[in-house]
C-alpha cells in the first residue's frame, strides 16, 4: 500500500462518468481513459506538475460510474479545500463526461483500493420488443420476457463464498477465484430490470458474466439447478455469456470511516475556506 511522499497531499474523489466513449479506467494506448483524464486534470490544476491516481476499481471499456472513486496526490504546496478539487477537477474534465461529485483531503496513507471494504455495481437491463432510444449504450436490450422471480431464486445460489472461476474472464489476473458475494438482488420497475450487486472485490467479468448467465435462467433457458452445476464446475465454459459492458454501472465504493460523509476526522487536513 503505498502512502502519500511528504511533499504530497491526498485527496479523495467521487467521480460520475459516462463510458459509452472511453476505452475504460486505466490509461490505454488505443483511446482516452477516465485515468488519463483525470490526471491530466489534476496536472493542470498543478501548473503541469504531475499527479498521480489509483481507483478502487478499474472498469473496463463502455462502463459506466455513478460513484467510483480514486485518490490523487496533490503536490504540498498547492491550497487546496474540497470546492477547489471538486469544481477544478471536474472544469477541466469538460467536456468530457467527467465530473466530480464530491471530494474530501485523507491520511497520506488512505488509499483508495485498498482502503475499500465493498464495492456495489448495478446491472441495468431493458426488457421490451423495442429498441433503446435515449437509453442506448446505457442498458443492455433483453427482446424476449424475464422471469424476475426465476432469476431472484437462481440468484441466491450465488450469494456466499465460492469458487467462482465459471464467472471469471479467462484473461483475469486475479491469484484466487474465491470471493463471497453479500449481495445479488433481481428486481423489475416497469421495463428496466436491475441487478445489484455487492462484495469486497470482484474478478475480471464476474457481474457480466453473473448476469448473462441469470438471463439464460429469465428466458426459461437454464434451471436454477443448471446454474447451481455449472457454479460448482469451476469452469469458465460451463456458465453463460458475458453481459454487455454498456448496462454495468459501479455505483459506490464502501469505506470505515466514509471520507466524504465522516468530514471531522479529516477537518484538520483541510485548508479553510
Amino acid at each position: 500500500m503505498d502512502d502519500a511522499p511528504d511533499d504530497r497531499q491526498r485527496w479523495a474523489v467521487l467521480i460520475e462518468y459516462d463510458g459509452s466513449g472511453l476505452v475504460g479506467w486505466q490509461r490505454q494506448e488505443n483511446g482516452l481513459s477516465v485515468q488519463q483524464l483525470l490526471e491530466e486534470a489534476a496536472a493542470r490544476m498543478a501548473g503541469g506538475r504531475e499527479v498521480w491516481s489509483v481507483t478502487a476499481g478499474r472498469t473496463d471499456a463502455r462502463v459506466h460510474a455513478t460513484g467510483q472513486v480514486a485518490h490523487l496526490d496533490f503536490p504540498i504546496d498547492m491550497p487546496l479545500n474540497t470546492r477547489a478539487v471538486r469544481d477544478g477537477l471536474s472544469f477541466h474534465l469538460k467536456p468530457h463526461p467527467v465530473a466530480i461529485l464530491n471530494a474530501a483531503r485523507v491520511e497520506p496513507t488512505w488509499n483508495a483500493r485498498f482502503s475499500a471494504v465493498r464495492r456495489r455495481y448495478r446491472y441495468r437491463v431493458l426488457n421490451r420488443p423495442t429498441r433503446p432510444a435515449l437509453e442506448a449504450n446505457r442498458v443492455w436490450h433483453v427482446k424476449f420476457p424475464l422471469d424476475v422471480s426465476a432469476m431472484q431464486k437462481a440468484a441466491k445460489l450465488l450469494l456466499g463464498q465460492h469458487d467462482f472461476s465459471t464467472f471469471r474472464a479467462v484473461a483475469c489476473q486475479a491469484k484466487s477465484p474465491i470471493r463471497t458475494l453479500d449481495r445479488l438482488d433481481v428486481r423489475r420497475e416497469g421495463e428496466l430490470i436491475f441487478f445489484d450487486v455487492e462484495a469486497r472485490s470482484f474478478l475480471h467479468h464476474q457481474v457480466r458474466n453473473l448476469v448473462g448467465t441469470l438471463q439464460l435462467v429469465g428466458c426459461g433457458r437454464w434451471t436454477a439447478e443448471r446454474l447451481q452445476a455449472a457454479l460448482e464446475a469451476c469452469d469458465r465454459r460451463a456458465g453463460g455469456p458475458t453481459a454487455p459492458a454498456e448496462g454495468l454501472y459501479l455505483v459506490g465504493v464502501d469505506y470505515d470511516p466514509d471520507p466524504f460523509v465522516t468530514r471531522d476526522r479529516y477537518a484538520h487536513l483541510e485548508t479553510a475556506l
